[in-house]
């Protein structure tokens, strides 16, 4: 794999984790919404990331990452029974989000990690053709 390819699977891989925090950054908001109904209540999300074998020829390929969407937890929706609340149903019952917030902040530092590992290939890619490029002078 050439340096040049690096910057495409760094690049990628942080992308990928910037829409994975936007999306804990997402749950963690929606965490404590409250709805009148279980299909009105907020559901946690997730990213879908696959890796992508790109040949580039027959001795290199390269492997970014790819998003392939975000999908909704199936985990079920927490309800409560609370009769006074204003968004309360007929039975008085409230719906709030099936978002787990330690789930959500060991994600966020997994993610955030991730995207500190991808810059630091960027950089010691970049101080690597740099110093390449000065064995030449």
């Amino acid at each position: 794999m050439g340096l040049f390819n690096i910057f495409n699977v760094a690049g990628s891989g942080m992308s990928a984790q910037t829409v994975r925090l936007n999306t804990v950054a997402s749950n963690m908001a929606n965490a404590e919404v409250v709805s009148g109904t279980e299909d009105g209540a907020y559901r946690a999300r997730q990213p879908v990331f696959s890796a992508v074998m790109q040949a580039m020829n027959s001795n290199h390929a390269t492997v970014p990452v790819e998003v392939n969407g975000v999908v909704e937890s199936q985990a079920p929706i927490n309800k409560q029974y609370s009769p006074a609340h204003p968004e309360a149903d007929s039975d008085g019952y409230i719906y709030t989000s099936n978002v787990n917030m330690v789930e959500e902040m060991a994600n966020m530092i997994s993610a955030s990690r991730s995207y500190q590992s991808n810059v630091e290939v960027a950089n010691t890619s970049k101080q690597l053709l740099i110093e390449t490029l000065r064995l030449g002078q």
